[in-house]
């Protein structure tokens, strides 16, 4: 855990419109203050960001909402009542704190209080909010140690607050909650059956959305290996046939066939948790591009509870990559 002293150095760090790496319960965030338009463009400078892109603001509790917000319906109010802190990012109207640096230029923001005692210790020091997307390279696996973030951006960042690992693993589920009916633009840590169960009713999670937040790009949490995603009971016969035709293979090996041989480079065993899985995932991705492979092979977990997470993470890993 990271000592009151760090967590202090990392507050200055903030205050003279530096990047911090932070840890919270989903990813590592790159922070920066959320008030400082120059500090918040570094971020997107140092990711490679495009910056339509908006970022998350975290702030230290509930009670801080309306400094960053205005016009919460009370939909808002009950979620972050009872999700904060937690793996919960809502979308709301603009408050006049927040530069249009931080949004993509959008009259809506994101906001969250993240679970970790050091994030929030953090937050407190600084007594502000932090915008922190993912500490990472555009596009790219998320970071769920400090290792990892010390690895991809090196000293592009002025300071690495390490927390330990990540709890969830995945990122934060997304909200639209501008209006009276909400709907989850982003699934992750709080799942669809959570938020139903508090609400009431159901809640859609649309294929596109009008509102633009952090993870809607074809390709993203993408590892450096084409990821190809087939049916659980194919997954054995896919990897033999790439890696009989010369790919380096790492396979995902789905619970049921935990046991099965497999003629491939690397294989790993797929929890059967989805929490254990979610808390996995990144690592996993990481851990088969340091081992060589150039091809994964995977399938989409039920996409219930944080199935719909993972799946998600998943269909995004395998998303038609950029051309140079």
């Amino acid at each position: 855990m990271a000592r009151t002293s760090d967590i202090e150095k990392a507050a200055e760090v903030l205050r003279a419109g530096g990047l911090v790496a932070l840890p919270t319960e989903t990813v590592y965030g790159l922070g920066a203050d959320a008030e400082d338009p120059a500090a918040v463009a570094r971020i997107f400078q140092v990711k490679g960001r495009p910056p339509s892109h908006p970022l998350i603001v975290h702030i230290g509790g509930a009670e801080h909402l309306d400094d960053w917000v205005q016009d919460v319906p009370a939909t808002a109010r009950l979620l972050a009542e009872h999700f904060w802190p937690g793996p919960l990012t809502l979308v709301l109207r603009r408050g006049h704190r927040v530069p249009l640096e931080a949004t993509g230029g959008l009259e809506t923001v994101a906001v969250r209080v993240p679970d970790h005692p050091v994030a929030l210790a953090l937050l407190s020091s600084f007594g502000g909010g932090v915008t922190a997307p993912s500490a990472n390279r555009f596009g790219s696996v998320s970071p769920t140690t400090a290792d990892h973030v010390r690895t991809e951006l090196g000293d592009a960042v002025d300071f690495v607050l390490d927390g330990g690992p990540c709890e969830v693993g995945v990122e934060s589920t997304i909200v639209d909650a501008t209006g009276k009916i909400p709907s989850i633009l982003r699934p992750g840590g709080v799942t669809r059956e959570d938020l139903e169960a508090v609400l009431g009713y159901p809640i859609a999670v649309p294929s596109t959305s009008r509102v633009r937040v952090p993870g809607q790009h074809p390709s993203h949490y993408a590892p450096r290996a084409r990821v190809v995603l087939v049916e659980p009971e194919k997954v054995v016969a896919e990897a033999e046939l790439a890696q009989e035709l010369g790919h380096q293979v790492g396979v995902f090996l789905p619970p049921f066939l935990a046991d099965a041989p497999v003629k491939a480079h690397a294989v790993l065993a797929v929890p059967a948790s989805t929490a254990a899985y979610a808390r996995e995932l990144y690592g996993f991705l990481r851990e088969l591009d340091e081992r060589g492979c150039d091809l994964i092979v995977a399938s989409l977990p039920a996409e219930e509870g944080l199935g719909l997470a993972i799946a998600n993470r998943l269909r995004r890993a395998a998303g038609p990559r950029p051309t140079v």
